[in-house]
């Protein structure tokens, strides 16, 4: 963390979370192409969206993948739908699971975003399938 400041318990258990969600090759990445500008930017998605609310234990990592998914395409966000479909793989999410949270997406937000999304996720699926046949 900056400021020369040990990392906090919700830091630590933030990257925790990270790690097991997004995986070790995800965050590893991440870390290496953080530099002094988003530095900030990291340790606060990684105590808060990572140590505070993905690590609450009311939800499952799998519950909390489908609501996050959801959301992600209803705001259009392309990029990260696609980083949390791939987590699915450890959160435990279903395919079918996906499917119902983008029925909600088309209903409640909007057939486009839903259809983009669909879009999204089948092509992130077929490369998931490709580097298991791999």
């Amino acid at each position: 963390m900056s400021d020369a400041l040990p990392p906090s318990d919700r830091y630590r258990q933030g990257m925790a979370t990270r790690r097991a969600v997004l995986g070790d090759n995800h965050v590893d990445r991440a870390q290496s192409a953080t530099t002094d500008f988003d530095r900030p930017f990291q340790e606060l998605i990684t105590e808060a969206a990572w140590g505070h609310v993905w690590s609450r234990s009311a939800w499952t990592k799998r519950e909390r993948s489908i609501v996050t998914i959801a959301l992600l395409a209803a705001l259009g966000q392309d990029e990260e739908v696609a980083m949390h479909i791939r987590a699915t793989a450890n959160t435990g999410a279903t395919r079918e699971d996906i499917c119902e949270a983008l029925l909600h997406v088309a209903i409640y937000a909007g057939v486009p975003a839903a259809n983009h999304a669909i879009k999204i996720a089948k092509r992130v699926f077929c490369e998931m399938d490709a580097g298991k046949a791999a």
